[in-house]
Protein backbone atom coordinates (compact mmCIF):
# COMPACT_ATOMS: atom_id res chain seq x y z
CA UNK A 1 0.00 0.00 0.00
CA UNK A 2 1.51 3.78 -1.04
CA UNK A 3 2.23 5.61 2.49
CA UNK A 4 -0.35 8.21 2.99
CA UNK A 5 1.36 11.73 3.16
CA UNK A 6 -0.02 14.55 5.28
CA UNK A 7 2.05 17.52 3.52
CA UNK A 8 -0.40 19.84 2.30
CA UNK A 9 -0.38 19.56 -1.90
CA UNK A 10 1.23 23.35 -1.98
CA UNK A 11 4.01 22.40 0.42
CA UNK A 12 4.70 19.65 -2.32
CA UNK A 13 4.41 22.14 -5.10
CA UNK A 14 6.52 24.70 -3.98
CA UNK A 15 9.62 21.97 -3.37
CA UNK A 16 9.47 20.67 -6.60
CA UNK A 17 9.09 24.54 -8.22
CA UNK A 18 12.53 24.61 -6.22
CA UNK A 19 14.17 21.58 -7.73
CA UNK A 20 12.93 22.06 -11.25
CA UNK A 21 14.46 25.66 -11.03
CA UNK A 22 17.94 23.89 -9.78
CA UNK A 23 17.68 26.28 -6.19
CA UNK A 24 16.85 23.41 -3.72
CA UNK A 25 19.45 23.80 -0.31
CA UNK A 26 20.55 21.05 1.26
CA UNK A 27 22.77 21.42 4.76
CA UNK A 28 26.22 19.80 4.48
CA UNK A 29 27.58 18.63 7.69
CA UNK A 30 31.41 19.00 8.35
CA UNK A 31 33.95 16.33 9.89
CA UNK A 32 36.34 18.92 11.45
CA UNK A 33 36.58 22.38 12.50
CA UNK A 34 35.65 25.13 10.57
CA UNK A 35 38.99 25.26 8.91
CA UNK A 36 40.27 25.89 5.51
CA UNK A 37 41.30 22.38 4.91
CA UNK A 38 38.39 20.47 5.86
CA UNK A 39 36.62 17.58 5.74
CA UNK A 40 33.31 17.31 4.10
CA UNK A 41 31.14 13.97 4.32
CA UNK A 42 34.24 12.19 4.79
CA UNK A 43 36.46 13.85 1.64
CA UNK A 44 39.05 16.10 2.02
CA UNK A 45 38.82 19.30 0.50
CA UNK A 46 40.13 23.05 0.75
CA UNK A 47 37.18 25.59 1.64
CA UNK A 48 36.89 28.87 -0.21
CA UNK A 49 32.94 29.75 1.33
CA UNK A 50 33.51 30.09 5.20
CA UNK A 51 32.88 33.83 6.74
CA UNK A 52 35.71 33.22 9.32
CA UNK A 53 37.65 35.95 7.15
CA UNK A 54 40.95 36.17 9.60
CA UNK A 55 41.10 32.44 10.60
CA UNK A 56 39.82 32.62 14.15
CA UNK A 57 37.45 30.14 14.43
CA UNK A 58 39.87 27.28 15.80
CA UNK A 59 42.41 29.45 17.46
CA UNK A 60 43.79 27.82 20.05
CA UNK A 61 43.68 30.95 22.11
CA UNK A 62 39.76 31.51 21.83
CA UNK A 63 39.20 27.83 22.88
CA UNK A 64 41.40 28.18 25.65
CA UNK A 65 38.97 31.44 26.73
CA UNK A 66 36.19 29.54 25.98
CA UNK A 67 36.95 26.82 27.93
CA UNK A 68 38.13 29.18 30.36
CA UNK A 69 34.82 30.81 31.05
CA UNK A 70 32.89 27.80 30.78
CA UNK A 71 34.72 26.55 33.99
CA UNK A 72 33.90 29.99 35.58
CA UNK A 73 30.42 31.08 34.35
CA UNK A 74 28.85 27.88 32.87
CA UNK A 75 27.47 27.15 29.47
CA UNK A 76 24.30 28.74 29.20
CA UNK A 77 22.81 32.39 30.22
CA UNK A 78 19.63 31.12 31.81
CA UNK A 79 17.67 34.28 31.10
CA UNK A 80 17.21 37.11 29.21
CA UNK A 81 20.01 39.66 30.14
CA UNK A 82 16.59 41.77 31.82
CA UNK A 83 15.84 39.02 34.42
CA UNK A 84 19.13 37.30 35.51
CA UNK A 85 21.44 36.44 32.74
CA UNK A 86 23.80 39.79 32.23
CA UNK A 87 26.98 38.19 33.46
CA UNK A 88 30.16 39.39 34.42
CA UNK A 89 31.68 38.50 31.16
CA UNK A 90 28.27 39.58 29.20
CA UNK A 91 29.22 43.61 30.70
CA UNK A 92 33.17 43.32 29.68
CA UNK A 93 32.50 42.30 26.54
CA UNK A 94 29.82 45.38 25.76
CA UNK A 95 32.62 47.59 27.60
CA UNK A 96 35.25 46.67 25.57
CA UNK A 97 33.78 46.54 22.53
CA UNK A 98 32.08 50.14 23.29
CA UNK A 99 35.90 51.33 24.17
CA UNK A 100 36.97 49.69 21.17
CA UNK A 101 34.68 51.16 18.54
CA UNK A 102 34.17 54.95 20.59
CA UNK A 103 30.46 54.38 21.46
CA UNK A 104 28.54 55.09 24.56
CA UNK A 105 26.74 51.70 25.01
CA UNK A 106 26.83 48.36 23.33
CA UNK A 107 23.95 45.53 23.43
CA UNK A 108 24.81 42.11 23.04
CA UNK A 109 22.02 39.65 20.97
CA UNK A 110 22.29 36.03 20.35
CA UNK A 111 22.36 36.44 16.40
CA UNK A 112 22.98 39.06 14.12
CA UNK A 113 19.59 38.23 12.68
CA UNK A 114 18.03 39.05 16.04
CA UNK A 115 20.03 42.16 16.49
CA UNK A 116 18.62 43.82 12.66
CA UNK A 117 15.50 42.87 14.00
CA UNK A 118 15.16 43.91 17.20
CA UNK A 119 16.62 47.62 16.40
CA UNK A 120 14.93 48.12 13.30
CA UNK A 121 11.10 46.89 14.55
CA UNK A 122 11.73 49.17 17.70
CA UNK A 123 12.59 52.04 15.77
CA UNK A 124 10.27 51.84 12.48
CA UNK A 125 6.69 52.54 12.69
CA UNK A 126 3.95 52.93 10.51
CA UNK A 127 4.91 56.18 10.62
CA UNK A 128 8.62 56.15 10.52
CA UNK A 129 9.36 54.99 7.26
CA UNK A 130 12.62 52.84 6.56
CA UNK A 131 14.62 53.37 3.22
CA UNK A 132 16.93 50.84 2.63
CA UNK A 133 19.66 49.26 -0.24
CA UNK A 134 18.17 47.16 -2.77
CA UNK A 135 20.45 44.51 -1.69
CA UNK A 136 20.31 44.54 2.15
CA UNK A 137 20.76 41.62 4.21
CA UNK A 138 17.83 39.68 5.02
CA UNK A 139 17.43 40.43 7.99
CA UNK A 140 17.48 44.26 7.49
CA UNK A 141 14.34 43.76 5.36
CA UNK A 142 12.91 41.33 7.92
CA UNK A 143 13.03 44.41 10.69
CA UNK A 144 10.82 46.93 8.43
CA UNK A 145 8.30 44.46 7.68
CA UNK A 146 8.28 43.26 11.12
CA UNK A 147 7.60 47.47 12.24
CA UNK A 148 4.86 47.63 8.96
CA UNK A 149 6.90 50.73 8.01
CA UNK A 150 6.53 52.04 4.91
CA UNK A 151 9.64 50.14 3.57
CA UNK A 152 11.21 51.76 0.41
CA UNK A 153 14.36 50.15 -1.51
CA UNK A 154 17.40 52.37 -3.61
CA UNK A 155 19.50 51.16 -6.19
CA UNK A 156 22.42 49.70 -4.69
CA UNK A 157 25.02 51.86 -3.26
CA UNK A 158 23.69 54.80 -4.67
CA UNK A 159 23.31 57.58 -2.65
CA UNK A 160 21.04 60.03 -5.21
CA UNK A 161 18.70 57.34 -5.48
CA UNK A 162 18.38 57.32 -1.35
CA UNK A 163 17.94 60.75 -1.68
CA UNK A 164 15.00 60.31 -3.64
CA UNK A 165 13.40 58.16 -1.74
CA UNK A 166 14.26 60.03 1.72
CA UNK A 167 12.68 63.16 0.17
CA UNK A 168 8.98 61.58 -1.01
CA UNK A 169 8.30 60.54 2.61
CA UNK A 170 6.01 62.97 5.23
CA UNK A 171 8.52 62.10 8.18
CA UNK A 172 11.78 61.33 8.58
CA UNK A 173 13.12 57.91 9.64
CA UNK A 174 16.01 55.30 9.20
CA UNK A 175 18.01 54.76 6.44
CA UNK A 176 19.72 51.68 6.52
CA UNK A 177 22.51 49.91 4.94
CA UNK A 178 25.24 47.12 4.78
CA UNK A 179 29.06 48.26 5.47
CA UNK A 180 30.34 45.86 3.65
CA UNK A 181 27.55 43.54 1.16
CA UNK A 182 27.58 39.88 1.78
CA UNK A 183 26.96 38.22 -2.01
CA UNK A 184 28.56 41.38 -4.06
CA UNK A 185 31.53 42.39 -1.46
CA UNK A 186 31.51 46.04 -2.06
CA UNK A 187 31.62 48.85 0.45
CA UNK A 188 28.40 51.07 0.88
CA UNK A 189 29.33 54.99 0.19
CA UNK A 190 29.26 55.97 3.98
CA UNK A 191 30.37 58.92 3.26
CA UNK A 192 27.79 60.07 1.21
CA UNK A 193 25.06 58.12 3.39
CA UNK A 194 25.90 59.86 6.25
CA UNK A 195 25.93 63.50 5.22
CA UNK A 196 22.43 62.91 3.77
CA UNK A 197 21.26 61.32 6.91
CA UNK A 198 22.21 64.55 8.91
CA UNK A 199 20.97 66.72 6.29
CA UNK A 200 17.54 65.23 6.43
CA UNK A 201 17.16 64.62 9.74
CA UNK A 202 17.39 60.50 9.09
CA UNK A 203 18.90 58.26 11.73
CA UNK A 204 21.24 56.10 9.69
CA UNK A 205 22.02 52.27 10.50
CA UNK A 206 24.76 50.29 8.99
CA UNK A 207 25.29 46.54 9.84
CA UNK A 208 28.75 46.16 9.14
CA UNK A 209 28.62 42.38 10.03
CA UNK A 210 30.97 41.97 7.01
CA UNK A 211 33.62 44.23 7.71
CA UNK A 212 34.32 44.80 11.40
CA UNK A 213 38.02 43.09 12.27
CA UNK A 214 38.92 43.08 8.60
CA UNK A 215 38.72 46.86 7.58
CA UNK A 216 39.96 49.95 8.40
CA UNK A 217 42.75 50.91 11.94
CA UNK A 218 42.53 48.06 14.47
CA UNK A 219 39.70 46.12 12.43
CA UNK A 220 37.43 48.87 13.31
CA UNK A 221 35.79 48.38 9.54
CA UNK A 222 33.61 50.32 7.39
CA UNK A 223 33.47 53.41 9.47
CA UNK A 224 36.84 53.93 10.03
CA UNK A 225 37.49 53.51 6.42
CA UNK A 226 35.00 57.19 6.22
CA UNK A 227 36.36 58.60 9.75
CA UNK A 228 32.98 57.86 10.69
CA UNK A 229 31.71 57.44 14.72
CA UNK A 230 28.72 57.24 17.06
CA UNK A 231 28.08 61.14 15.84
CA UNK A 232 27.32 60.23 11.99
CA UNK A 233 26.09 56.47 12.46
CA UNK A 234 24.30 56.63 15.95
CA UNK A 235 23.64 52.41 15.12
CA UNK A 236 25.78 49.91 14.04
CA UNK A 237 25.00 46.36 13.74
CA UNK A 238 28.07 43.96 14.34
CA UNK A 239 28.48 40.29 14.22
CA UNK A 240 31.07 37.64 16.29
CA UNK A 241 30.01 34.93 13.32
CA UNK A 242 32.47 36.43 10.81
CA UNK A 243 35.90 37.73 11.48
CA UNK A 244 35.78 37.07 15.44
CA UNK A 245 35.30 33.75 14.44
CA UNK A 246 32.76 32.85 17.85
CA UNK A 247 28.75 33.73 17.09
CA UNK A 248 26.36 35.78 17.92
CA UNK A 249 26.12 39.87 17.78
CA UNK A 250 26.09 42.99 18.93
CA UNK A 251 24.50 46.71 18.44
CA UNK A 252 26.59 49.56 19.43
CA UNK A 253 24.82 52.78 19.93
CA UNK A 254 24.19 55.82 21.76
CA UNK A 255 22.88 56.25 25.89
CA UNK A 256 19.41 57.08 24.66
CA UNK A 257 19.18 54.46 21.75
CA UNK A 258 20.75 51.99 24.19
CA UNK A 259 17.59 53.05 26.87
CA UNK A 260 15.24 52.48 24.22
CA UNK A 261 16.51 49.43 22.67
CA UNK A 262 16.33 48.22 26.32
CA UNK A 263 12.59 48.95 26.63
CA UNK A 264 11.25 48.35 22.75
CA UNK A 265 13.28 45.68 21.49
CA UNK A 266 11.45 42.27 21.46
CA UNK A 267 14.26 39.98 20.41
CA UNK A 268 16.43 41.97 23.29
CA UNK A 269 13.75 41.24 25.92
CA UNK A 270 12.85 38.19 25.57
CA UNK A 271 15.80 36.24 24.60
CA UNK A 272 18.32 34.25 26.56
CA UNK A 273 21.58 35.47 26.64
CA UNK A 274 24.58 34.24 24.60
CA UNK A 275 26.36 31.84 26.01
CA UNK A 276 28.59 33.20 28.73
CA UNK A 277 31.59 31.06 27.19
CA UNK A 278 30.98 32.06 23.83
CA UNK A 279 31.27 35.86 25.14
CA UNK A 280 34.40 35.06 26.75
CA UNK A 281 35.67 33.82 23.27
CA UNK A 282 34.14 36.99 22.12
CA UNK A 283 36.27 38.83 24.31
CA UNK A 284 39.04 36.97 23.25
CA UNK A 285 39.10 37.37 19.52
CA UNK A 286 38.82 41.36 20.09
CA UNK A 287 41.69 41.28 21.83
CA UNK A 288 43.31 38.98 18.82
CA UNK A 289 41.94 41.51 16.22
CA UNK A 290 43.32 44.30 18.29
CA UNK A 291 46.74 42.97 18.80
CA UNK A 292 49.52 42.71 16.32
CA UNK A 293 48.37 39.05 15.21
CA UNK A 294 45.23 40.73 14.22
CA UNK A 295 46.84 43.47 12.02
CA UNK A 296 49.33 40.95 10.67
CA UNK A 297 46.22 38.53 9.51
CA UNK A 298 44.67 41.48 7.85
CA UNK A 299 47.61 41.96 5.79
CA UNK A 300 47.97 38.54 4.87
CA UNK A 301 43.77 38.77 4.15
CA UNK A 302 44.85 41.82 1.69
CA UNK A 303 48.18 39.84 0.12
CA UNK A 304 45.28 37.23 -0.71
CA UNK A 305 42.95 39.22 -2.26
CA UNK A 306 45.23 41.17 -4.55
CA UNK A 307 46.64 37.68 -5.65
CA UNK A 308 43.09 36.62 -6.34
CA UNK A 309 41.88 39.56 -8.54
CA UNK A 310 45.67 39.64 -10.52
CA UNK A 311 45.08 35.87 -11.38
CA UNK A 312 41.11 36.35 -12.27
CA UNK A 313 42.05 39.24 -14.19
CA UNK A 314 43.60 37.34 -16.81
CA UNK A 315 40.89 35.23 -17.19
CA UNK A 316 37.37 36.13 -19.33
CA UNK A 317 35.00 35.51 -15.77
CA UNK A 318 32.86 38.40 -14.28
CA UNK A 319 34.69 39.02 -11.44
CA UNK A 320 33.04 41.55 -9.06
CA UNK A 321 34.92 44.94 -8.01
CA UNK A 322 35.01 43.88 -4.52
CA UNK A 323 38.08 44.92 -2.49
CA UNK A 324 37.24 42.68 0.73
CA UNK A 325 37.82 39.08 1.79
CA UNK A 326 34.28 38.44 -0.55
CA UNK A 327 34.94 37.92 -4.10
CA UNK A 328 32.10 36.82 -6.24
CA UNK A 329 32.23 35.46 -9.26
CA UNK A 330 29.16 35.64 -11.45
CA UNK A 331 28.38 32.76 -13.24
CA UNK A 332 24.89 33.55 -14.48
CA UNK A 333 22.03 30.53 -14.93
CA UNK A 334 21.28 28.05 -11.49
CA UNK A 335 22.31 24.96 -13.31
CA UNK A 336 25.95 26.25 -14.87
CA UNK A 337 26.63 27.69 -11.22
CA UNK A 338 25.90 24.46 -9.68
CA UNK A 339 27.23 22.49 -12.47
CA UNK A 340 31.16 24.80 -12.04
CA UNK A 341 30.65 24.10 -7.61
CA UNK A 342 30.82 20.38 -8.81
CA UNK A 343 33.92 20.59 -11.11
CA UNK A 344 35.85 21.94 -8.33
CA UNK A 345 34.69 19.73 -5.80
CA UNK A 346 36.37 17.44 -8.31
CA UNK A 347 39.67 19.05 -7.23
CA UNK A 348 39.10 18.99 -3.76
CA UNK A 349 37.66 22.92 -3.84
CA UNK A 350 34.57 23.06 -1.56
CA UNK A 351 32.84 26.74 -2.89
CA UNK A 352 29.49 26.95 -2.74
CA UNK A 353 27.36 28.30 -5.62
CA UNK A 354 25.10 30.92 -4.63
CA UNK A 355 21.29 31.18 -6.26
CA UNK A 356 18.30 33.28 -6.66
CA UNK A 357 16.38 34.18 -4.33
CA UNK A 358 19.32 34.93 -2.28
CA UNK A 359 21.03 36.62 -5.18
CA UNK A 360 18.79 38.10 -8.16
CA UNK A 361 17.92 36.45 -11.19
CA UNK A 362 20.13 35.13 -13.72
CA UNK A 363 23.46 36.39 -11.24
CA UNK A 364 24.12 32.89 -9.70
CA UNK A 365 27.72 32.99 -8.62
CA UNK A 366 30.36 31.34 -6.85
CA UNK A 367 30.94 32.96 -3.71
CA UNK A 368 34.34 32.88 -2.85
CA UNK A 369 35.92 34.20 0.51
CA UNK A 370 39.23 34.51 1.44
CA UNK A 371 40.66 33.90 4.45
CA UNK A 372 44.17 34.71 6.67
CA UNK A 373 43.79 31.12 7.40
CA UNK A 374 44.51 30.38 3.83
CA UNK A 375 48.02 29.57 2.90
CA UNK A 376 49.00 31.33 -0.44
CA UNK A 377 49.36 27.60 -1.66
CA UNK A 378 45.70 27.37 -1.00
CA UNK A 379 45.64 30.40 -3.26
CA UNK A 380 47.39 28.89 -6.19
CA UNK A 381 45.46 25.97 -6.21
CA UNK A 382 42.28 27.68 -5.70
CA UNK A 383 43.22 30.08 -8.68
CA UNK A 384 44.74 26.92 -11.08
CA UNK A 385 41.31 25.13 -10.15
CA UNK A 386 39.25 28.20 -11.25
CA UNK A 387 41.52 28.46 -14.31
CA UNK A 388 40.96 25.07 -15.57
CA UNK A 389 37.63 25.05 -15.18
CA UNK A 390 36.14 28.31 -16.44
CA UNK A 391 38.36 28.14 -19.51
CA UNK A 392 37.58 24.74 -20.41
CA UNK A 393 35.78 24.12 -24.36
Amino acid sequence: MKPVSNTPDWVLAALDERRQGNLMRQVVTLDSPQVPHTQIQGQAYTAYCSNDYLGLANHPYLIKAMQSCASEYGVGGGASHLVSGHLGVHQALEEALADWLGYQRVMLFSTGYMANLGVISALASKQRPVVQDKLNHASLIDGAQLAQAPLRRYLHADAASAEQRMRKELQSGLLVTDGVFSMDGDIAPLDKLSSLAEQLDWTLMVDDAHGLGCLGAQGRGSLALYNLGMQQVPILVGTFGKAFGTAGAFVATNNDFADYLTQFARPYIYTTSMSPATAGASLAALELICSDEGQQRREVLAEHIVYFRQRMSDLPVDLMPSKTGIQPIVIGDSATALAVSEQLKASAIWCTAIRPPTVPKGKARLRITLSAGHSKQDLVLLCDALERVLTAK
